[in-house]
């Protein structure tokens, strides 16, 4: 059984927030202590990117809890990514870690080379790395950072999905993290709020594309969740949340499992749809 102070992330020297982050966002909660895992992924093989910290690293846990081998994509933190290798290992799975940038086409390639010589196939790829820079007006984003932004969170998805494609077979997934952004948009988000749009009409237009293969396509869209890029980005975080219906901000581990559905066959009848994780905000579309 592993303790509970092994699944709380050490993320909070790292925060370079000009605010005190809250107590309930200072050591985020990976996955509860009472979930039991039963099964549903039992012997899948998943590609997490952005897999080391966060939501991502709370996904790889769970998806390990119910039963898969995980490989983590990510791209500096080797503390981070250790970390999230020793829980997955603690729940008897495998745990690869590859580290490096996905806007980078080697890179990308070089991915699906190590899946490939260590698993031969892939189950589930969950596409989860994602930057944003928080800019309260236009005139303030450089073209620097949208390119950014773009290759990071868009761009580099739909390569590296197209990438793998070869070796997801019948009955495989793939799920998108966007987010509730992609939906009401951001005042202080705009160009990673348009990239979230984006990740939203790619979940429905790949969704179409792969049906006649029997691969389904879904996304998960999150609304304020405490992670390591929140804590870095934000100057102010004293009322991150407070502006949902349930008045406070979401845990990775009230994330996670909605990507276990989708990658279980509890979602068999499931592709194109986006699961909203966001403490009450009504969204449209």
């Amino acid at each position: 059984m592993i303790q509970v102070k092994d699944l709380l992330m050490k993320t909070q020297n790292k925060s370079q927030s000009k605010s005190k982050v809250p107590k309930e966002g200072l050591f985020p909660e990976i996955i509860r202590n009472d979930y039991k895992g039963s099964g549903k992924l039992l012997d899948k093989k998943a590609v997490i990117s952005g897999g080391d910290s966060g939501i991502g690293q709370s996904v790889a846990v769970h998806f390990a809890r119910e039963g898969a081998d995980v490989a983590i994509i990510y791209k500096e933190s080797d503390d981070d990514a250790r970390e999230t290798k020793k829980l997955v290992e603690n729940e008897g799975r495998e745990c690869i870690l590859i580290k490096g940038d996905l806007t980078k086409k080697t890179f990308r390639t070089q991915c699906v080379q190590e899946i490939k010589k260590a698993w031969k196939n892939l189950d589930i790829l969950v596409n989860n790395a994602g930057i944003h820079t928080s800019k309260n007006s236009l005139e303030k984003i450089t073209d620097e950072q949208i390119q950014e932004t773009f290759n990071t969170n868009i761009l580099s998805m739909i390569s590296f999905t197209r990438n793998f494609l070869p070796l997801i077979g019948e009955g495989g997934r793939i799920i998108c993290t966007t987010s509730v952004t992609a939906y009401r948009g951001s005042d202080h988000l705009i160009d990673y709020a348009a990239t979230k749009g984006a990740i939203l009409s790619f979940i429905r237009s790949l969704s179409t594309n792969l049906a006649g293969k029997k691969i389904l396509v879904n996304g998960v869209a999150p609304g304020p969740i405490w992670t390591p890029l929140v804590k870095e980005t934000f100057d102010d975080l004293s009322k991150f949340g407070k502006d949902t219906p349930l008045k406070r901000a979401g845990q990775p581990s009230e994330v996670a499992p909605a990507y276990v559905f989708l990658a279980s066959k509890d979602a068999n009848y499931i592709t194109g749809e986006v699961i909203h994780i966001n403490g009450g905000d009504f969204v449209g579309g």
